[in-house]
Order: C-alpha cells, then structure tokens, then sequence
C-alpha cells in the first residue's frame, strides 16, 4: 500500500539533494527518511534513487514518479486543509521560504501567533538568501524583499520597505559625510554580494546610478550592518534591517538628497494552484501584524 509519508519523504529527498538535508527539512532521523523510501520503492515495486558513496540521483522512474509525487501530496494536502476549513479550522502543513535576515528580525515573531491561533497548521519555515523558485522547489509561498517579476507566481504586497544609506558616526567623522551621488564613489562601501554591486537612486533627471569601492562584499545583510556598526563603511540597507540602531543613533542615514529605489516586501505563491485559506489568511495577518505604514519605518 502506497503510505504518504513515503512520498513525502521522496519529494524532499529529491528537493534536499540528500537524505540528511531531508531528514533535516522534515524533521526526522536519517534512518526513518531511508525506511520510508524503501518501503515506497517496495510498494512500487521499482527504484526511484541512485545510491553511491558520493552522490544521489533520481532514476528515471525516479523523474517520472517525482511530478507525480508532489501531485499526490498536494491534493491530499489540500483535502486535509479543505476539511479542517469545514469545520472552521486551519490545518495541515504550510512551507514558507524567506530571507535570512527580514525571516530572523519580522517574520519569526509575525508567526508566532499567527500558529498560536491556528494550532492545526503544521508550519516548514526555510530562511535563505538565494533564489526559490517557489513552484519547483515545493514551497506553499515566498517571502521576497523586491519586485516579483515571475508571471507564475501570484503576488501579494505586506509593507513598504525603504532603502537608505547608512553608516557609523565614527566612518562618518573619519571620512566626511558625502552630499551626492559623485561624492559616494570616494568611500567604502559594503556590498551585498548576491546581486549586482550598483547602487540606483531615484531622481528628478531620472535614475543615478553610484559604483562604489568595495571595502566588503557579503551575502548576508545582518553582516553588513554589523560591518557599518564597526565603521567599515557606508551601505544600502532597508529600514527593517536598521531602524533599531537609527533610533539610538548608533548607525546615521547618509542623506545625498535622492531616494535610492525602493523596495518592497512581498508575499507570493504558485498560480497553478490557486487561493488556499492558510494563505489568505497568512497575508491578512502580516499586514496587521507589520502595519502602514509598518513598525520599522515609523521611528525613521
């Protein structure tokens, strides 16, 4: 008998890379990640993984069941949400993927009692930096700091998000406050890594772009604010990353009279496979919880 728990274990085994990222992921052992998917081959009745010493790979009857899969435990998912709906509840798993930094400093304590009142929603919270894709990866919504520009995806917007300058009073006193965006190329900059390096402003004549020196390059935005707190040098962070250390004057807004193009925080979720309750009622939730405008640009 086909058990779903076995199919659940395949799709993040497939989605993982390996059995220990998807033990992790699922919150289990790696040996009862292995029994469920022998058990599944054994009621297949055919081989889905490639095993060697170095790598793991999906067969071909691996690929085809793989669609299939996540096909089966979608619908059953949401028949499970479907039937808790009936009887006023929400219920059943709920995957999140987020950015490291805005899932630390927001969306953990926005969630916390978004659970509480619905304590049949079994939450899969994933916090990285990269690109999801939200569909292929097996994600019920993203979390994205930006523009969404993926036409499969149906997009929700939570709150503003700014960007500014910043930097420690200390670099500022060392190295001079800069007045535009020409003055901005004669300081160090910390950079995030994981996009491009320029930084666009919004003005009268249209958009000015600053190429800053880099001093530091990181991927990670809890990192450049830590470096700007150490006077490493000046960067582009948005408020909610920053409105705390604004308030107490330990980071100070560098003012170049444009606004850098803003950002926006957004939710979204897969067009095929339409509304769900959880999800609705996830959006409604952020946007009180975060306000308008929200908690992180009030007090800059």
């Amino acid at each position: 008998m086909l058990k779903l728990d076995g199919v659940a274990a395949f799709i993040a085994v497939a989605e993982a890379g390996s059995i220990t990222a998807a033990g992790r992921r699922m919150g289990l052992a790696k040996s009862v990640v292995s029994e469920r998917l022998a058990e599944l081959e054994r009621s297949l009745g055919a081989r889905l993984l490639q095993r060697t010493t170095r790598k793991l790979s999906l067969t071909e009857n691996g690929l085809t069941f793989l669609a299939r899969g996540r096909n089966l435990l979608r619908d059953a998912e949401e028949a499970i949400g479907e039937m808790a709906e009936r009887r006023g509840a929400l219920a059943g798993p709920l995957r999140l993927s987020a950015p490291v930094s805005f899932g630390i400093l927001h969306l953990g304590p926005a969630l916390y009692p978004f659970l509480a009142a619905h304590p049949e929603i079994a939450l899969n919270l994933e916090l990285d930096d990269r690109f999801v894709d939200a569909g292929a990866d097996g994600f019920d919504a993203v979390i994205r700091h930006g523009k969404v520009h993926d036409t499969r995806l149906v997009v929700r917007h939570l709150a503003s998000s700014r960007r500014v300058l910043t930097a420690s009073p200390a670099y500022l006193e060392r190295h001079g406050l800069p007045a535009s965006v020409s003055e901005l190329g004669r300081h160090r900059a910390i950079l995030y890594s994981n996009r491009d390096t320029d930084w666009r402003f919004e003005g009268p004549d249209g958009i000015a772009i600053a190429r800053p020196t880099a001093a530091v390059r990181v991927n990670n935005g809890l990192v450049m604010r830590d470096a700007a707190l150490a006077g490493a040098g000046i960067t582009l962070l948005p408020t909610f990353m920053i409105h705390q250390e604004l308030a107490r004057r330990a980071l100070r807004v560098v003012d170049i009279g444009l606004e850098a193009e803003g950002a926006e925080v957004h939710l979204a979720y897969p067009s095929q496979r339409g509304p769900s309750a959880k999800i609705a009622a996830l959006t409604e939730h952020l946007r009180r919880h975060f306000g308008t405008p929200p908690y992180w640009e009030q007090d800059v």
